[in-house]
């Protein structure tokens, strides 16, 4: 039997609408396709009577980097303390650094920090280089000229600084704030407390878009908004599955194929389960995985009558049935959402997306209901 694939070679799945892809620092970099059209509008409007299109095009990219620069600080930084990071995606309200795994409550701080301090950086050095030349009034930036673009390029950087210390899950200072609140509270009720303050900000910060007319201003909240909402019940799965063992949400009663059979066959048995993951067996050892997909990309390809070694994923994940499931659940969604429990070389258990999501809102429920119990007594 081919021994398990180590996790950091599990095939991490890009972030989706993402085009393009540079190494920086070992790191790839991604340009979600929103961010692309975000750059051509910039440029578009940026293109006055006092400023030329190259110096409109060099203010465009010198924020683009800044932002690149400020996520590339978050994963130097997260290497420092042994998280790689899988990748860099530049989004329309700013970049987001994918780690490996989330980082501890002090590491976090230090990885959250780092982003805004490289901002802090740039727009020191340009502000201190623009002042021997003689700094230009703030009420005169809002006219763009080829003279002020070091300045205006500082004071971005500044609202870079400013924008992601606010305390408000996704941004950074909601990261420190989560990372600051857990030294004296639950993770847990840490967590809540700052995906409740990006929620907040963002309903704050889409009022006043609506109020006033500006409509990026609710286009940024809306992301906020969804962003915190999203980082926080990821937060909140993760601790619900710390030290809890894979055994405790795998699949026990499932069906599987033999190597013999073919796609018709897996086809049947899809029909007739509401299984959409099968084991595929050789004797009593498992030998791969076909996933509903991989069925019907076989059958496409293949024919009906092909065998189901032809269509399925050989490099199957494989876990231990007492491996922890907040470990587990990164690695799943890297894989496609399906593994095998494998206690030595026997199956034990499927372990999928969908059953292990059933499982954290089960044990949530159950937690709320000891409290409950425990207040009430």
């Amino acid at each position: 039997m081919p021994e398990p694939p180590e996790p950091q070679k599990i095939r991490q799945p890009m972030v989706a609408g993402t085009v393009g892809v540079v190494t920086v620092f070992g790191v790839p970099v991604r340009l979600h396709f929103t961010f692309l059209l975000l750059l051509v509008f910039l440029l578009f409007i940026g293109v006055g009577d006092r400023q030329s299109g190259a110096m409109t095009a060099l203010y465009v990219l010198a924020l683009f980097a800044s932002v690149l620069l400020h996520e590339l600080g978050h994963a130097l930084v997260a290497r420092r303390f042994g998280v790689r990071t899988l990748e860099i995606v530049m989004f329309p309200i700013g970049g987001v650094a994918r780690l490996e795994r989330p980082p501890r409550p002090r590491q976090e701080f230090w990885i959250a920090l780092a982003g805004p301090l490289v901002n802090a950086a740039i727009a020191a050095a340009l502000f201190g280089w623009t002042a021997r030349q003689g700094l230009v009034p703030l009420e005169l930036l809002r006219e763009p000229t080829d003279a002020n673009l070091a300045q205006r390029i500082a004071v971005g950087n500044l609202l870079l600084f400013a924008f992601n210390l606010l305390p408000a899950y996704p941004m950074d200072g909601g990261r420190i704030l989560r990372s600051l609140l857990s030294l004296w509270k639950p993770e847990e009720e840490a967590t809540r407390i700052a995906a409740g303050a990006g929620q907040a900000l963002a309903a704050l910060m889409g009022l006043a878009g609506l109020l006033f007319g500006n409509f990026l201003l609710v286009f940024v909240a809306l992301f906020v908004y969804l962003g915190a909402a999203q980082e926080g019940a990821a937060a909140r799965g993760r601790i619900l599955t710390s030290g809890v063992p894979a055994r405790a949400a795998m699949i026990t009663d499932y069906q599987t194929l033999s190597h013999g059979d073919t796609l018709r066959d897996a086809g049947a048995l899809l029909l007739s389960t509401s299984q959409h993951n099968f084991p595929v067996v050789h004797g009593a050892a498992p030998i791969g995985l076909l996933s509903r997909d991989a069925l019907v990309r076989g059958l496409l390809t293949y024919g009906p009558d092909s065998y189901v070694a032809s269509a399925m994923d050989r490099n199957f994940l494989r876990v231990s049935p007492d491996e922890d499931l907040s470990e587990v659940a990164p690695r799943l969604a890297a894989a496609g959402g399906c593994a095998l429990v494998m206690q030595g070389e026997l199956l034990a258990g499927l372990l999928t997306s969908e059953n292990l999501s059933e499982f954290i809102l089960l044990r949530q429920v159950s937690l709320q209901q000891a409290r409950a119990q425990m207040r009430g007594a």
